[in-house]
């Protein structure tokens, strides 16, 4: 059967990508407290605005230097299948420089991909939710010609693809190459020569004909069956994966070696080798799926654990991705739960939300995962602000506002609706807040990771936002200088500040 033009709003399989982040920065004093019966951490302003003003001006050449280290690394990595494995995090700035006017374009930029991110993954769940099965889902009527795949590469635009990346090899002789990580996603693909449409990336597009571990799966394969949507040519699988933004990868799946730097490497890994990739991605090569779903690059090395730690958007600092590594001894966990109708996604079990020291009152079913499917709060690294249903998301709000009105206001900002004139301010005193989890156990937020700038000049938002979907998201922003540990071996999730 021929693969065709596979544009998609309607088929759909993996969500994932587009993904967003918006960024922000350290805290410490100074401006009328709030009231002594609210607890209260330091924001510094200074620091921060300092940190937007210098992340317009990233220069992604910087990274060369330790680029060519880790390419060093991984020409000849051990192959297993068992031990631990660590690559380098970088964020999106330090690999791709979109060259906005200013800050506050940035951040604009940063909030439109979250918008659409946020879109996706609430897509993806609908689709599982109606029970929509892969039978309801077919490629639309374009052939892949032999002849379209002989034209050039195409620049991608300046918009989507992930908003955090790490650098491993495919193939053997090993390349390295820059992926997006998706924790909302399951199918791993990279862009392959030769190119029908292929959008700009920072490296050099893999050629499977020069890999001698490059293996096409045929259609009756397990893997193959696993996809939501694919098709059969010549006997080869070819795979779709459409996101809920637009964007969309076609080719042919196959497996391949995957390296993790010098600390070893993985056989066999099924992913996309796409030759039809258009969009919102740019920079990344394509993407690590890193999802619950059994074509997820955690479930197909049998991962017991991975963790990662999400540097400030910001910041030019890298961090580390992990697999298989103890989890931080003071970890604040949390239960993982399972959606039935969903297996990619990484729910957690939340008890509640705290501001000023003082848990918010919400009904018990607002964080909750109930039979149907619907409901529940997710983890995830490519959601950049967190999104709590409304009602919960304006208590929280309400209560931070209650505790902030020694603070000029200022008018809201895209999604945010709580935004502050520090202008005049080195450091404030802010209310804290915290996530709370079963056994009395709470994560605590550095105040730069939920009171964010949006320029720089001065104007700091509130940053978590309400949603009318049943789905609630703990998001980047918050997740960022914390190493966010799953424990898939024991169902538990762990957040330990300050173990990048």
């Amino acid at each position: 059967m021929a693969l065709k033009n596979l544009n998609p709003p309607f088929l759909l399989l993996t969500v994932a990508l587009s993904l967003t982040i918006l960024s922000l920065v350290p805290t410490p004093t100074c401006s009328r407290a709030p009231p002594s019966e609210f607890t209260t951490t330091v924001l510094d302003i200074s620091s921060s605005l300092h940190q937007a003003h210098q992340v317009l001006s990233l220069n992604p050449h910087l990274l060369e230097t330790s680029l060519q280290q880790e390419e060093q690394a991984q020409i000849n990595p051990t192959s297993t299948s068992s031990s631990s494995f660590s690559v380098n995090l970088h964020t999106r700035d330090t690999l791709f420089n979109a060259k906005h006017k200013d800050y506050k374009s940035l951040v604009l930029a940063r909030l439109a991909r979250d918008s659409a991110r946020v879109d996706s993954l609430n897509l993806k769940l609908h689709f599982a939710l109606n029970n929509i099965s892969k039978s309801d889902l077919h490629p639309t009527q374009t052939e892949i010609l032999p002849e379209d795949l002989s034209t050039p590469v195409a620049s991608g635009t300046s918009m989507g693809s992930g908003e955090y990346f790490t650098r491993v090899g495919v193939g053997q002789p090993s390349k390295a190459f820059y992926m997006a990580l998706d924790t909302g996603s399951d199918v791993n693909w990279l862009q392959c020569k030769p190119c029908s449409d292929c959008y700009q990336q920072s490296d050099p597009v893999f050629d499977p004909t020069l890999s001698t571990s490059y293996s096409p799966l045929t259609c009756q394969a397990q893997q193959c069956q696993a996809l939501d949507v694919s098709a059969c040519r010549n006997g080869r699988c070819l795979y779709q994966v459409s996101y809920g933004d637009g964007s969309f990868t076609v080719g042919e799946y196959m497996t391949e070696t995957v390296s993790f730097g010098n600390s070893g490497s993985v056989s066999k890994i099924a992913m996309g080798c796409g030759h039809d990739n258009e969009g919102l991605f740019v920079a990344a090569a394509g993407l690590i799926g890193l999802g619950r779903g059994p074509l997820s690059l955690t479930s197909q090395i049998k991962a017991s654990s991975f963790s990662y730690c999400l540097v400030d958007r910001d910041s030019p600092k890298s961090s580390t991705l992990e697999f298989n590594s103890p989890r931080p001894a003071d970890s604040v966990t949390g239960a993982l739960l399972r959606n039935q109708k969903l297996d990619t996604f990484y729910y957690v079990q939340l008890a509640g939300v705290s501001v000023g020291g003082h848990l918010i009152s919400v009904p018990p079913a607002t964080f909750a995962l109930d039979q149907s499917g619907s409901g529940g709060i997710i983890v995830d690294c490519g959601t950049a602000v967190t999104r709590l249903q409304t009602q919960a998301y304006n208590s929280v709000r309400d209560a931070f506002r209650s505790m902030t009105r020694n603070l000029r206001t200022a008018s809201g900002f895209a999604l945010f609706d709580t935004c502050y004139d520090l202008s005049s301010l080195q450091s404030v005193d802010v209310p804290t807040v915290a996530f709370h989890f079963g056994g009395g156990k709470s994560w605590q937020l550095p105040a730069k990771n939920y009171l964010i700038p949006v320029d720089d000049s001065g104007t700091y938002c509130f940053a978590f936002a309400p949603t009318s979907s049943s789905l609630s998201i703990i998001g980047n922003v918050q997740q960022q200088g914390t190493r966010v540990s799953f424990d898939l071996a024991h169902n538990l999730v762990g957040f330990s500040p300050n173990k990048c």
